[in-house]
């Protein structure tokens, strides 16, 4: 369990962090940007659920996702080693993974199939989480190329972002429902 006594350190004041397995690294390492992205998707995650309100029939779902993407930063902030540190690294699960394929699949059953793109719009609850999600694929964008990099990296904490912002964009239909639906892209409307 983590246990929080003092919140500064100074040990950042030089331009380096510490990762999860206590390795020091420089701020604006691609492993720190991954796990950066992540916890900014967690917090536009917690503007989209205030703007839905509590109670509201997605908010099970995104308070679970929340609680994944700790788990997610936890995954990425500890590097795969072939030395292990003294712990048990906390890692993304398949099961995590299926079961944001499984709220895809029961929510998007309710939905009409698109025939156009749609716009990040519509109500507020919906816009902020279209939001969430493009802030979802930049994490997984930055998960990729960490991969590329050479860096052993979990695979289900990439296989987990991409299924994420899937749902996240289900969810933004779903929370445009309540509000007349989709707001659709018209190609070359304005021209």
């Amino acid at each position: 369990m983590v246990r929080l006594t003092k919140i500064y350190t100074r040990t950042g004041d030089a331009g380096t962090t510490r990762l999860g397995d206590m390795s020091e690294t420089v701020k604006h390492d691609p492993r720190v940007d991954a796990y950066g992205d992540i916890d900014e998707t967690n917090s536009s995650l917690g503007l989209a659920r205030a703007a839905l309100g509590a109670g509201h029939e997605l908010d099970e779902d995104l308070a679970r996702i929340q609680n994944d993407l700790f788990d997610l930063g936890a995954d990425l902030c500890v590097p795969e080693s072939d030395t292990p540190p003294d712990f048990e690294p906390l890692r993304v699960t398949a099961g995590q993974v299926e079961r944001l394929e499984a709220a895809i699949d029961r929510l998007n059953a309710r939905l009409e199939p698109l025939n156009s793109f749609i716009l990040p719009a519509g109500s507020e609850a919906a816009a902020r989480l279209h939001f969430s999600r493009t802030v979802c694929r930049r994490a997984e964008r930055r998960i990729s190329a960490l991969i590329a990099s050479g860096a052993r990296i979990n695979p289900q904490a990439l296989k987990y972002a991409n299924r994420l912002s899937d749902l996240l964009f289900v969810m933004a239909r779903i929370a445009n429902l309540e509000t007349g639906g989709d707001v659709l892209w018209v190609p070359g409307k304005d021209r």
